[in-house]
């Protein structure tokens, strides 16, 4: 390149403003962490599991509860075989021979043989 021309091309420069880029301004879209679609599928989620848990506790109690009704019932059937076995004791010793012997002679009975026996039933 000349000399000439060198200068030529600072002078151009001079008289020409200097072109800047033109800044693009471009709308940047945020995108969200969540998107809407997954918000719905999370607290319909959130929803199944919140009545889950409550059947799951309305169901625990029902079974303590019947747990409770069950304890209650097998402590009446204890009791009971308990007085049962009472009264089978004391049916035995109301039943021995020599007593009924006894009281048939308070009453003016008289026994001719004194073979009492004991009668055992027959349960089929």
């Amino acid at each position: 390149m000349s000399v000439n021309h060198a200068t030529k091309l600072e002078t151009n420069a001079q008289y020409r403003p200097e072109t800047q880029p033109k800044t693009v301004v471009k709308k940047v879209k945020r995108t969200r962490w969540i998107t809407k679609g997954e918000k719905v599928i999370y607290a319909f989620a959130g929803v199944l599991m919140l009545a889950f848990a409550v059947y799951m506790v309305s169901f625990s109690s029902s079974t303590d509860t019947l747990n409770r009704e069950l304890q209650q019932i097998e402590q009446s059937v204890n009791q009971q075989k308990i007085a049962n076995e009472g009264l089978s004791f004391e049916k035995e010793e109301l039943s021995r021979p020599e007593r009924i012997i006894n009281i048939a002679e308070e009453n003016g009975l008289k026994i001719q043989n004194a073979e009492v026996k004991q009668v055992q039933s027959f349960n089929n």
